[in-house]
């Protein structure tokens, strides 16, 4: 390995690289909405590990940004949407309790 790419890699793992991003925390971070803050997001994506897997986690992420979807997931009939309906309310209330 060179100097220059351990130098990087070891910055990348430092400063919070995709290693340790959060799905979540991501999409609340670039949500604009006026109460998103570091503090906060963090908070939420820490709500969200605990309750979602990775891959729920990454759907819920895309709920920030669509709201018609998350519509959508809330009316659908089908069995596999109604069991993540259920897990994403669990981490909303994970993340009130938590972050709220």
């Amino acid at each position: 390995m060179t100097k220059t790419f351990s130098a990087f890699l070891i910055t990348f793992l430092l400063t919070g690289g995709p290693l340790n991003a959060n799905p979540v925390e991501r999409a609340c971070m670039s949500s604009g909405r006026t109460a998103a803050n570091p503090s906060l997001c963090a908070c939420i994506g820490s709500a969200a590990r605990i309750t979602l897997n990775f891959g729920e986690q990454r759907r819920a992420a895309r709920l920030f940004d669509d709201p018609d979807e998350a519509e959508e997931l809330r009316m659908s009939d089908n069995s596999r949407d109604e069991a993540f309906w259920d897990r994403y309310r669990a981490f909303g209330d994970t993340a009130e309790q938590m972050c709220g």
